[in-house]
């Protein structure tokens, strides 16, 4: 009988939470993201209500029409810019893994999300 209580109350506390499908590299919550400058606001896209990514890998065509790279996740340009010089070019999963190395790296020393504090790195 217990034991069903306690497994009715479990459901009841999953239900809950406020639960966002998307995460980054299914680890990172894009909710805790806030944009303190509003003058760029409309050109990074970091939160949970624009174009969330789980991996920062989409291969979309953000150069293809004038300002449509304001849709590119904020992550992905970050990755798109590690591809830069001759042999770095065309490795983006390489990028991929650094930039998850560097947010669990970030995690483990501070303890907080770290893409909010990467959001954090990006306005300063």
């Amino acid at each position: 009988m217990e034991a069903s209580v306690v497994a009715v109350d479990n459901q009841k506390q999953q239900q809950e939470k406020p639960h966002t499908d998307v995460l980054l590299f299914n680890r990172w919550s894009y909710d805790d993201v806030q944009i303190g400058d509003i003058s760029v606001e409309d050109y990074i896209t970091a939160t949970a209500n624009k174009h969330p990514t789980y991996t920062p890998h989409t291969a979309g065509r953000y150069q293809a029409k004038r300002f449509r790279k304001a849709q590119c996740p904020i992550v992905e340009r970050l990755t798109n810019s590690l591809m830069m010089h001759g042999r770095n070019n065309g490795k983006k999963l390489m990028a991929v893994r650094i930039i998850k190395h560097a947010m669990e790296i970030i995690h483990l020393l501070t303890d907080l999300d770290s893409l909010v504090d990467q959001e954090k790195m990006q306005l300063v």
